[in-house]
């Protein structure tokens, strides 16, 4: 046996041979599966929480909210270290704090105890959401069964959104509220060993000390934009909103002029300043901001406008997930095919037909027309956040990968926020005027039915009669105006997205020795540390301007929703 052949097998050996690769992927997937479970499944729940534990107006939002804000904020900082001390060691301790927070919350007392599980939740998931990137790549070197692999991993992405709230209401019809949390603990012990036992170690670039400092100022500068984001999709305009806006945007300036001056930064900021890293990011950003805001509206609309039940609204958004499955087992041949460019310019353009689509949504229900504008949504969607997530990876470091993944994560959990805040302030902006006027209505109760179209309803209840039925029909019809004033928004937005998107490379080239002619062949990752063997060829990083860049996996993406995370 040649040199060159013996050094692949070994490689492939250490990454997983045969069947047990397929049993790695399992074991990632259900980690996805649990994080994106656990970010919805709560929602549903929240009613009999608040019957049981009594938590005040800032209890119950803390209790939502701690788990995406502790687990946006800590992406950079578990997805650098495990670059330096290990990948499979961050994800199994993530694994087990995930497990041990899910009791945690399952048993929780009062709404104190259940806000710090649910923080320690999101710990969990920061540790597991960048290791998982890294291992699936090191796992599947094979190029093709990589590209099978990215589309088991986006389908269960998607599904996973789906399956929370379903999910959360079926235990809730048939346990307390705790089982919820209490579901996630079967599935990490298996995990845990069975991950301990078959996930191969992995490293970056370990030279210089880990910043820890900068580690945590990323930390504090991302929690505080976050949750400063989140109160703006509240409709908080008040000190205790751009106060931790402001303070965010100073530690994270600090933080990029500290990575700057060492000489072992945390993250290699020079990564932005390749034209597809910087642009895909962007695209990420803006395909979020798009999506997360008109979920929302797309909700109200279904279960205020149109008078359908929580159960009818998720069946109705089920093609949704569908469609953002189908286009992830699609993307790894659609980006072959089409290139990132490409690709991703058409995923933003139907996006955007979607969203156009749905301004012909009026105050009746048109079942046919709400089927073909989500089916084009979660196709379009997913197919551009595929494409960007592959082509900002493949344009990182390999020894910086969770590092990337991070910033990938960062970047989505960003855009969802921002996209709440702003679609939300465009639809409260087109929607309240159309209340100011309502004949025999009262200005006090005009004003505060202008709040939202849930308040509009309870106050025309406790108006009734002609001036109750007039300020009802009158919200009815503005929020609906509302709606297509956002959606066209939104429809502007996806088509800068898709302009930004012409800046990605046109075609993803790759090297010869990375086309394998069989999966026996096919050369992989060398471990850690170790130089390539004599005859082989490495996967490395690409150098900036180079045209010819490896095929490198998507990140994974929480959930957020519909895998797609919604």
């Amino acid at each position: 046996m040649s040199g060159t052949t013996t050094a692949a097998a070994l490689r492939r050996r250490a990454a997983g041979a045969g069947a047990n690769r397929w049993v790695v992927l399992v074991v990632l997937c259900v980690s996805l599966l649990l994080v994106a479970v656990d970010a919805t499944v709560l929602h549903v729940a929240v009613p009999a929480v608040t019957e049981d534990l009594k938590p005040g107006a800032v209890e119950l939002l803390w209790i939502v909210d701690a788990y995406p804000l502790v687990c946006a904020s800590l992406l950079i900082l578990f997805g650098t270290l495990g670059d330096r001390v290990g990948r499979r060691r961050v994800l199994l301790l993530g694994y087990t704090l995930f497990g041990v927070a899910s009791a945690l919350a399952a048993f929780a007392d009062d709404a104190h105890l259940l806000i710090v599980a649910r923080a320690l939740l999101g710990v969990g998931g920061a540790m597991i959401m960048p290791a998982t990137l890294s291992i699936l790549r090191q796992v599947f070197p094979d190029r093709r069964e990589r590209a099978l692999a990215i589309g088991i991993w986006s389908a269960v992405a998607a599904v996973g959104a789906a399956v929370g709230p379903l999910l959360g209401g079926f235990l809730l019809e048939h346990f307390w509220w705790g089982s919820v949390f209490l579901v996630n603990i079967p599935l990490m012990l298996v995990s845990l060993p069975v991950g301990r036992i078959l996930l191969p170690e992995s490293k970056g670039d370990s030279g210089g000390p880990w910043d820890v400092v900068g580690a945590l100022t990323a930390a504090a500068g991302l929690f505080a934009v976050v949750l400063g984001v989140k109160r703006l999709g509240a409709g908080e305009l008040g000190a205790a909103t751009l106060l931790p806006l402001a303070a965010g945007v100073v530690l994270l300036v600090l933080f990029v002029r500290r990575q700057r001056r060492r000489e072992h930064p945390l993250l290699d900021l020079r990564m932005f300043s390749r034209p597809a890293f910087s642009t895909s990011v962007g695209c990420i950003v803006l395909a979020m901001l798009a999506l997360v805001g008109l979920e929302l509206i797309a909700a109200q609309y279904l279960q205020l406008v149109l008078g359908l039940s929580p159960l009818e609204t998720g069946l109705r958004l089920v093609p949704l997930t569908f469609a953002a499955m189908a286009a992830g087992l699609a993307g790894a041949r659609m980006l072959r095919r089409f290139g990132p460019r490409r690709m991703v310019s058409l995923g933003f353009c139907l996006t955007a037909g979607a969203v156009v689509l749905l301004t012909a949504m009026g105050g009746d229900d048109n079942a046919p027309l709400l089927l073909g504008g989500f089916v084009l949504l979660g196709f379009g969607l997913e197919t551009t956040l595929f494409g960007a997530y592959e082509s900002m990876l493949s344009e990182a470091p390999q020894d910086q990968a969770g590092g990337a993944a991070a910033i990938g994560e960062t970047s989505y959990q960003l855009g969802a926020g921002i996209g709440i805040a702003l679609l939300g302030s465009v639809m409260n902006a087109a929607y309240a005027p159309g209340l100011s006027q309502v004949p025999g209505v009262p200005a006090s109760a005009s004003a505060a039915a202008a709040h939202s179209l849930g308040e509009a309803y309870e106050v025309a209840a406790r108006l009734g009669g002609p001036a109750g039925e007039a300020l009802r029909l009158a919200a009815r019809h503005s929020f609906v105006h509302g709606l297509h004033v956002t959606l066209l928004v939104s429809a502007g937005l996806l088509l800068a997205g898709a302009a930004m998107a012409l800046r990605l490379p046109r075609l993803m080239h790759c090297d010869p020795e990375e086309t394998p002619s069989g999966p026996a062949s096919a050369p992989s990752p060398a471990p850690s540390g170790s130089a390539p063997a004599s005859g082989t060829t490495a996967e490395a990083s690409p150098a900036p301007g180079l045209g010819s860049t490896p095929m490198r996996m998507p990140a994974q993406r929480e959930s957020r929703g519909s895998g797609v995370k919604v």
